[in-house]
């Protein structure tokens, strides 16, 4: 039967191939259109190397404090190392808890007596190493003696290796960053800028530098950012509770001097931080679900509208095949059936174009598509099959594909399957 289906597809393409050339292009164009929508949030939540575990990731880039010496004013932004340590790094539900600084920074690194180039610098601790998954391709992280000591070691990335170095063999060279002599420990492939937690150049331990002193209100606030990685999102809520008690904890220490500390229900999982911009603003999930639903509907309805069209003006031309069907049995349940199969299977066809069409842009356009709206570095986004394709991509496109074809064929069917015995075989569709 479903070869029937095919082969029937395919004789209705080559019998019409105007009407058929334009359907299919219509069509690929509406599932492009889509995918480049579903792509451009997926590399913002799906999981890919450094953050393969983004499913379990829960954040806390920002907060606020208030005192009350200020009124109702806060003060907004990342924490200092001390207010991470104390309110997550002690709690106990999270596999691992890493502390590491909100953003990269440009800085210099050269070779004594050579040029310097600029490089994006994240200052981390060493569970940053066990929470995110990075390849390494030479030596290996820094460790918590490391960390502890505040030893100057480093982890490049291979691009950086081999503008130092000219090999990416660097392990236990010596550089300078920012003027300060460093050791490679490691060497890890290239990290694109859309793994925003875990993106660098080169990383380094935070008690190597002076970062860990640069904070604000009584050294509550910095330059710090964490990252907790739950064992199972079943433990989500566990770890928010937990956060909270050791909030209030905390609070009632710092509150002898006014401060309290407001977290604005963080930790948030990847697709709520994905859309947090502002540390006194909480993100609304909701309404940003229901702005891709909303485009998502647009993208469907309007190329469906036209292709129903051409499906009507297809099945014109098939009036008398379904009059004959009728007249030998077939219900119009099966009649549509058949028509909505058909359909299938080119807006299948369709969808793959469409589908490839979407990958491709991504790749040409990938500064464009995936532009970051506050981003500290200059570097490019860089995408390939791992970012780009996962399981979930294909069944979405799967799905659109149903959908749309559900639209442009299925009230056609419908009227067709309604047309009296007679006046099909007399070749009238009323």
């Amino acid at each position: 039967m479903i070869k029937q289906y095919f082969t029937q597809a395919w004789a209705q393409l080559r019998q019409q191939p105007i009407i058929s050339a334009v359907s299919i292009a219509g069509t690929a164009l509406a599932i492009f259109l889509i995918m480049l929508v579903v792509m451009m949030q997926q590399v913002k939540v799906a999981p890919f190397a450094p953050e393969s575990n983004r499913d379990r990731f829960l954040h806390v880039h920002y907060m606020s404090i208030s005192n009350k010496a200020w009124g109702d004013g806060t003060s907004n932004g990342p924490m200092s190392a001390q207010t991470a340590r104390e309110c997550f790094q002690s709690l106990k539900t999270p596999e691992a808890v890493t502390v590491y600084t909100c953003m990269v920074v440009s800085t210099p690194v050269n070779l004594p007596g050579q040029p310097a180039i600029g490089i994006d610098l994240l200052q981390t601790d060493d569970i940053f190493w066990h929470v995110f998954d990075f390849a390494f391709t030479a030596g290996k992280p820094y460790d918590k003696a490391a960390f502890d000591a505040g030893l100057p070691v480093a982890v490049i990335t291979e691009s950086v290796a081999r503008n130092l170095f000219q090999t990416t063999d660097a392990v236990g060279r010596e550089f300078q960053l920012n003027h300060a002599p460093y050791k490679v420990a490691g060497v890890v492939k290239d990290v694109s800028t859309l793994a925003t937690s875990a993106y660098g150049q080169v990383w380094v331990p935070y008690t190597s530098t002076e970062i860990a002193k640069d904070t604000w209100s009584d050294k509550h606030m910095g330059m710090m950012s964490c990252t907790m990685l739950a064992r199972s999102r079943d433990d989500f809520e566990a770890i928010r509770q937990e956060a909270e008690r050791r909030k209030q904890e905390y609070n009632t220490l710092i509150g002898e001097d006014g401060y309290e500390l407001i977290y604005r229900n963080r930790p948030y999982d990847q697709e709520k931080n994905a859309i947090a911009f502002a540390a006194n603003l909480e993100p609304d999930i909701n309404q940003a679900r229901r702005q891709r639903l909303i485009i998502f509907i647009i993208l469907l309805i309007v190329p469906a509208i036209n292709l129903s069209s051409m499906t009507q003006s297809r099945l014109r031309q098939r009036v008398s095949e379904i009059g004959v069907r009728r007249a030998f049995g077939s219900t119009r349940l099966e009649l549509m059936g058949q028509i909505i199969t058909e359909n299938l299977v080119v807006t299948l066809m369709a969808g793959v174009l469409g589908l490839l069409l979407s990958v491709a842009f991504a790749y040409l356009g990938n500064s464009l598509l995936f532009a970051q709206e506050f981003t500290r570095t200059l570097s490019p986004p860089e995408v390939d099959a791992s970012i780009l394709l996962h399981a979930s991509t294909f069944g979405w496109a799967l799905l659109f594909c149903f959908v749309l074809n559900l639209l442009s064929s299925g009230i056609p069917a419908w009227r067709a399957s309604k047309v009296g015995i007679v006046n099909a075989l007399g070749g009238r569709l009323h």
